[in-house]
């Protein structure tokens, strides 16, 4: 399938931070042609496993790639009524930016699905010290247009809410839309399953969507005990230059995919990664993280005894909007990165990690009593 349709289909199915059945059923859809078994599991992720080449006799050893499937959303929170209509009252779902809110299509998944819009009073209507002030939960509303006595019977405390934003092409191989954060990487491990239809890897290779990243990594810590991987590799996305951006920090659209060092990577996977991107003369760019990075990769790397975990970013403007914008390239050239690495990794792979994690840094000297 064509990136930019693979990446719509993706987007713009439902799955909110606790609620990721909807987007499940679509990873499951686009997995199944590329690997051996499908697994979902009862934290709400999905594990599609490939095995791979290395002899039956044994166990072989597996990589974990992990990226969430879970977007930002809202929940229901009230049902009120004024002058015989009804209105929702909604809490964040994840890192929601409630500036972002005003003017947005959503749809309640109640007994069955209502498209309503999420507004509050106008600002000339207000007292003068409220105007201009930033909108707090409280101010805000979704109405689908419904009596209350009717919103009622379909609609309960609790129930999901997600944003209704299709996916759009801008210029220069940019796209925009919902849940770029982390479809991109889900687009980018489903690009790699399909890549390594056509190539011998020995390690088998257990690709899953997570669950509840955005609040909790439940599918990342759930996955990673369960499927006990011998190395991991996190794909998720990370901020993007732009304007009034720290530009020293931030990596550039288009500019390939992010490897990540830091306190949640493992030094064997980072240069394994380089290493790949090297052998096949892809660009690649560095983000650097002097605390827990935020992502999946925290929840994987502790699992059990502990999983040499690495991690690429795909770079995304406006990051937890309904307008997040990315470049298919960076995308398209994440996926055949993951395949490249998973193609080299042999029975030498993690002895040599651990050497690796052992080898002092900049040429730095044991320390003597």
């Amino acid at each position: 399938m064509e990136t930019f349709a693979l990446l719509k289909k993706l987007t713009e199915a439902p799955g909110p931070t606790g609620n990721e059945s909807g987007i499940a059923a679509v990873v499951e859809e686009l997995w199944r042609p590329f690997v051996d078994q499908i697994v979902a599991d009862r934290a709400g992720s999905l594990a599609g496993i490939k095995y791979g080449s290395g002899p039956d006799e044994r166990p072989r050893p597996s990589i974990l790639l992990a990226a969430h499937q879970d977007e930002l959303g809202l929940m229901v929170s009230h049902i009120i009524e004024y002058d015989g209509n009804g209105f929702l009252r909604v809490l964040g779902l994840g890192g929601v930016d409630r500036r972002q809110l005003l003017g947005q299509v959503a749809v309640v998944h109640g007994l069955r699905p209502l498209t309503g819009v999420l507004g509050v009073l106008p600002d000339s209507y207000l007292p003068a010290k409220k105007r201009g002030q930033s909108v707090t939960w409280d101010d805000l509303v979704l109405d689908v247009g419904l009596p209350f006595d009717q919103l009622r019977t379909l609609v309960s405390v609790g129930d999901f809410v997600t944003f209704r934003q299709p996916l759009r092409q801008l210029q220069n191989g940019r796209v925009t839309g919902k849940a770029l954060d982390n479809r991109a990487s889900i687009t980018a491990v489903t690009i790699c399953l399909e890549q390594l239809q056509g190539r011998q890897h020995l390690w088998d290779v257990v690709a899953v969507a997570t669950s509840q990243e955005e609040e909790t990594y439940l599918g990342a810590y759930t996955s990673a005990y369960s499927r006990r991987p011998d190395a991991a590799i996190v794909i998720d996305v990370t901020h993007a230059k732009g304007p009034g951006a720290n530009e020293s920090e931030l990596n550039e659209l288009g500019g390939g995919p992010v490897l990540d060092i830091g306190v949640n990577v493992h030094p064997g996977l980072y240069k394994a990664l380089r290493d790949a991107a090297k052998a096949i003369e892809m660009t690649v760019q560095t983000g650097v993280h002097g605390r827990a990075s935020g992502t999946d990769a925290y929840a994987v790397q502790v699992s059990r005894e502990g999983i040499p975990t690495g991690l690429v970013s795909i770079p995304l403007r406006y990051m937890h909007t309904m307008v997040e914008t990315a470049d298919l390239v960076d995308i398209e050239r994440t996926g055949r990165l993951l395949a490249e690495v998973i193609a080299r990794l042999d029975d030498t792979f993690l002895s040599g990690i651990k050497e690796e994690l052992m080898r002092p840094r900049n040429n730095a000297k044991p320390m003597k009593d």
